[in-house]
C-alpha cells in the first residue's frame, strides 16, 4: 500500500506544502493517485525523498538535485557513494572549524601575534575579534584571562600548530575511551582528563582541578562549547564533565 502525503510529511519532517511543491516541479511525483485523487507515495518515492533531503542538507539547489536524480546512468549506490563522500568532507571541515573554535574559547582572548593570512589559515572564517570582545567582557578581570592573554599574544603560527595537534590527540583519545564504554570515573578516563588539564596549564593558564571541573560543566552547559566538543563525538561534552569532576575529586583525595 502507498503512503499518504500527511504520513510522508510526518516521517520525513517536511511540510505537506513542501511535498506538494516537489510534486508540482516534478522533483518528487508520487507513483499513484487514489480514487479520490489523493497522492500515494511508494517505497521508491520514499527513497527518492531521502536522497532529495540528503542533497538539500548538503546545500544543493532543487534544480541540481533533479538533474542528479534523473541521470539514467546513476543508480542508488552511485548517489549513496557521492553523498557519503560529501558528508565526510563536510564532517572533516566542521571538525577543523570545531578545533579552531575550541582553542579560541580556551585561550579566551585572540589578540594573536599572527598575520591576517596566518589567522585565516588557522581559524578560517571564525570571527576572532568578536570572540575576543566577549571573552574580555566575561573573564577580563580574572587572573586566568590575564595569564592566557600574556601567553597567546606571543604564540606563532608554529606554536598554534602544536597546540592544535596536541589538543586533537587528547580529544580523540577521550572520544575513543567514551565509545569503548569506559566509565568517566575510570582511571583511564581520569588520566586523560588530567592530560587535558595539563594541556591547558601548559599553553594557556594555570588550570587548577577546581577550574577544570568548572570547564567541564561549561562544556556541557554552554551550547557553543557543547557543539565544539561534541564535534569529536556525540555526547563527549557530558562525558568530559563527569571525567573532569572525577579527576578533580581524585586529586583532592590524594592531596588530603
Amino acid at each position: 500500500m502507498g503512503h499518504a502525503v500527511g504520513e510522508v510529511a510526518r516521517m520525513s519532517g517536511q511540510t505537506v506544502r513542501t511535498l506538494h511543491h516537489y510534486d508540482r516541479i516534478g522533483l518528487l511525483v508520487p507513483a499513484e493517485r487514489t480514487p479520490a485523487d489523493h497522492r500515494s507515495y511508494s517505497h521508491q518515492d520514499l527513497e527518492r525523498l531521502r536522497q532529495i533531503l540528503t542533497y538539500r542538507e548538503l546545500g544543493f539547489a532543487l534544480g541540481q538535485i533533479a538533474t542528479l536524480l534523473d541521470d539514467p546512468t546513476a543508480h542508488t549506490r552511485t548517489h549513496l557513494a557521492r553523498q557519503h563522500r560529501l558528508v565526510t568532507e563536510r564532517i572533516d571541515r566542521l571538525r577543523e572549524v570545531a578545533q579552531a573554535l575550541e582553542h579560541l574559547m580556551e585561550a579566551e582572548t585572540m589578540n594573536l601575534n599572527l598575520t591576517p593570512a596566518e589567522r585565516l589559515e588557522l581559524f578560517g572564517d571564525f570571527d576572532v575579534d568578536a570572540h575576543s570582545e566577549e571573552a574580555h567582557r566575561r573573564w577580563g578581570r580574572t587572573d586566568a584571562y590575564a595569564q592566557s592573554q600574556g601567553r597567546v599574544n606571543a604564540y606563532t603560527k608554529a606554536d598554534w600548530g602544536r597546540v592544535n595537534a596536541e589538543s586533537e590527540e587528547i580529544y580523540q583519545a577521550l572520544a575513543r575511551t567514551m565509545r569503548e564504554g569506559t566509565p568517566a570515573d575510570n582511571t583511564e578516563a581520569m588520566d586523560l582528563a588530567e592530560r587535558h588539564r595539563a594541556h591547558i596549564t601548559r599553553w594557556f593558564y594555570d588550570c587548577t582541578p577546581q577550574i577544570h571541573r568548572g570547564l567541564g560543566r561549561m562544556y556541557a552547559d554552554d551550547e557553543r562549547f557543547t557543539a565544539t566538543v561534541d564535534a569529536h563525538a556525540e555526547g563527549l561534552s557530558a562525558y568530559l564533565r563527569e571525567a573532569f569532576a572525577a579527576n578533580a575529586a581524585r586529586l583532592r583525595d590524594d592531596q588530603g
